[in-house]
């Protein structure tokens, strides 16, 4: 069976890898930093940007605590991740990703249903 994802918030129909990566630019210009997409397996993938980087969290299901993209050596720190409740996060650079970095893997997750084989991540445990 392949997997299909969707929108969380949204009208509930199964969405393309291109199709969601369209929906992310749409509510990045529109504000909304903070988006969630659930498969039809039952897993749920976060993306948290502030527009220039992004935190890519896949959780397999609901208790998973998930695995998120990392960019090991990054240096610094980078705010402005503003969560849906209002929350303002600041990551370290090393939890997080370029932007078009970020995009990249969600493509690859939905179309494929697995990280990209070159990303690096790390589980939240």
């Amino acid at each position: 069976m392949i997997e299909s994802w969707v929108v969380d918030g949204s009208s509930g129909v199964p969405v393309s890898s291109e199709a969601a990566i369209e929906v992310l630019r749409e509510r990045i210009e529109g504000g909304c930093l903070e988006t969630w997409l659930a498969s039809s397996s039952g897993r749920s993938l976060a993306f948290v940007t502030n527009a220039k980087r992004a935190m890519v969290i896949l959780l397999d299901r609901e208790d998973d605590p998930g695995k998120h993209a990392v960019e090991p050596g990054a240096l610094g720190s980078s705010a402005g991740f503003i969560l849906s409740n209002g929350q303002h996060d600041e990551y370290p650079n090393e939890d997080t990703v370029p932007i078009g970095e970020a995009f990249r893997i969600v493509d690859h997750i939905i179309s494929r249903g697995s990280w990209p084989p070159d990303v690096q991540w790390v589980t939240d445990r």
